[in-house]
């Protein structure tokens, strides 16, 4: 039995001009939408997007501040950097810093979110949690200035709870030896609560049930963390990792502040203490050599790519998402 022709026309037109109402509604909530992130993509662009187009170019030019006198140079600028000891000493101590601070933030962050999830669990855990994030909200120059003080060679507190194990003052700061490391302590302390709770918030999302029944099957707490644990909070591990490299790479202000700033001169003693980023600023905004710190911006950029797309490689063969 056939449909009659007029019956197949009603429908052919209905479910056109369906058709036509959808995409005129799909045009019109993606035109509000678009209305609605200009702003931002504008804020974005401003700041951001053309700035880093402008530092690609800088880096290929002898700048002036005034743009006038402004030679192009091509890769000279590279060539220039390569030549340069303190430049590649700026590497090695970022890396060196990067390669420390990270296992060590992450590792450190770690036991403590499985100290105030298994350990403490009385009514003042949330003052605890509380008091390791405190840090992560405080300036950082502010409180670089009062370890500053901290590690006084006189009467610093670092000295004094040396000198409860019996173990001579050291002259932190002002040492080639010690001023990297006292850094170091200095933003681990400041870093640290921000990854404790990312931590405390992956472990919240694991169920009880598995790691009751692994414990019912004779599994003893090391067993349990390796296997259950670790494997379940593995994206949260890849995001702290992350964020402390990032942090770690571009490490400037406590840098600048606790070894001399303005008055000493930042990344001393000897150096011993200047990162790329520093040395980026100092380039750049105390010598004036603007197409060098542009050069060295693109190196630390394409440093930190490089890095975010190893540790992706990474996470996609390590991390277990559910």
């Amino acid at each position: 039995m056939s449909v009659p022709r007029e019956i197949t026309v009603t429908r052919s037109s209905i479910a056109q001009r369906t058709r036509v109402k959808r995409k005129r509604r799909n045009t019109a909530q993606s035109t509000v939408g678009w209305l609605f992130v200009t702003p931002v993509l504008g804020v974005f662009g401003v700041f951001t997007y053309i700035p880093m187009v402008l530092l690609f170019v800088m880096a290929l030019f002898h700048w002036n501040i005034t743009f006038s006198h402004s030679q192009f140079v091509g890769l000279g600028e590279f060539k220039t950097l390569a030549r340069q000891p303190i430049f590649w000493r700026s590497l090695l101590t970022t890396a060196y810093f990067t390669f420390l601070m990270v296992p060590t933030q992450t590792f450190l962050s770690l036991g403590l979110a499985l100290l105030f999830r298994e350990a403490i669990r009385s009514k003042w855990r949330g003052f605890f949690r509380s008091l390791v994030f405190l840090p992560h909200v405080t300036p950082l120059v502010a409180t670089s200035i009062v370890w500053v003080w901290v590690f006084n060679p006189q009467f610093g507190l670092a000295n004094y709870i040396l000198s409860w194990f019996h173990i001579a003052p050291l002259n932190w700061l002002e040492s080639t030896t010690w001023a990297l490391p006292a850094v170091m302590i200095y933003s681990t302390w400041h870093s640290l609560g921000l990854y404790v709770i990312l931590f405390l918030a992956g472990l919240a999302n694991i169920s009880r049930d598995p790691i009751e029944a692994a414990m019912i099957d004779g599994a003893g707490n090391g067993t349990v963390f390796r296997r259950i644990i670790w494997p379940l909070i593995s994206p949260t591990t890849f995001l702290v990792i992350l964020f402390a490299t990032m942090n770690s790479l571009q490490a400037f202000s406590q840098i600048y502040t606790m070894t001399g700033g303005p008055v000493g001169g930042g990344g001393g003693p000897a150096y011993s203490t200047t990162t790329d980023a520093l040395l980026l600023y100092q380039t750049g905004f105390q010598f004036y050599h603007y197409g060098l710190a542009a050069a060295m911006s693109v190196i630390l950029f394409l440093v930190i790519l490089a890095m975010t797309i190893l540790q992706k490689w990474i996470s996609n063969r390590l991390v277990f998402y559910r």
